[in-house]
This record gives structure tokens, C-alpha cells and sequence, in this order.
């Protein structure tokens, strides 16, 4: 016989759900880290597009914003790279799965070790978004008497 079973291949299709579950959960988590990179961006684009009209004075704030913006990008685009080789990763732990039902070999603990550098992988990514929310929203103030009446 040349290649496995149906049974064989139901079986590491069985293995496979749960890693394809995590990737589908890293891709939205990859898009809301996109939107808020792309957030950050178009903030320091309009202050770019601005900055020859402001005076000093009103430069000092916007160049604490920047620096701040600065961090935050930095921290999006690691959290979207360490999310981004977990999910690659996970795509190498599936083969891997495949593989060893296909070919009949013992590679569990190369699926069980690059699950376990997927998850690590994955923790850096939610470590450096959950700092980046921290930055944005502990680095702006919402004074309602600046807005006036707001409602009732």
C-alpha cells in the first residue's frame, strides 16, 4: 500500500482542529492589532502634516504624543511579529502532525515542543499589546468641562 488510510487521515485531521482553532483566533487578534498600528500611524501622519503651521508652544505637547505614539508602534509591531510566528509556527506544528500519521513516525515531541514555542510566542504577542492599551490608555486624559455640557 502506498499511502494511509482513510482512517489515518481522518485521525490527523482530528489532531489538527485544535491548532487550527488557535490560528483562527491569532487572525482576529492579528486584525485588532493592524487597526490599532494603523491607528497610530495616521495620528503621527496628521500631526506631520500639521507640524510647519504650529509654534513652538504648541509643538512641546505634540512632541510628547509623538514619543508616545513611537512606543506604542514599536509595541504593535512586536506584538503583531511574535503573534505573526505563532501563527506560522502553529502552520509547522499541523504539518508536523500530518507527517507523523502519513509516514508512520514518533514526532510528538517535535508537535508538543513547537506547540509550546507557539504558545510562548503568542504570550510575548498579548504581553506587548497588553502594554501598548496600557500606553494609550493611561497616556490620555478625558476632561469633561473641556467638552461642556455633555447631557444629562
Amino acid at each position: 500500500m502506498f499511502g494511509p488510510s482513510t482512517g489515518v487521515i481522518a485521525h490527523a485531521i482530528q489532531l489538527a482542529i485544535a491548532p487550527v482553532f488557535l490560528l483562527a483566533g491569532i487572525a482576529g487578534l492579528l486584525n485588532v492589532m493592524a487597526t490599532r498600528l494603523s491607528r497610530v500611524i495616521d495620528r503621527a501622519r496628521a500631526f506631520e502634516t500639521t507640524w510647519q503651521a504650529l509654534d513652538e508652544v504648541a509643538r512641546k505637547p505634540r512632541r510628547r504624543e509623538l514619543r508616545i505614539l513611537e512606543r506604542r508602534r514599536r509595541l504593535c509591531s512586536w506584538a503583531i511579529n511574535f503573534c505573526t510566528t505563532a501563527a506560522l509556527v502553529i502552520c509547522l506544528d499541523i504539518v508536523t502532525l500530518f507527517a507523523e500519521e502519513y509516514f508512520d513516525r514518533n514526532l510528538r515531541m517535535l508537535a508538543g515542543g513547537l506547540f509550546v514555542l507557539a504558545l510562548l510566542s503568542l504570550i510575548c504577542g498579548l504581553s506587548c499589546f497588553l502594554r501598548e492599551v496600557y500606553i494609550a490608555t493611561h497616556s490620555t486624559t478625558l476632561d469633561p468641562d473641556h467638552f461642556g455640557e455633555i447631557g444629562p
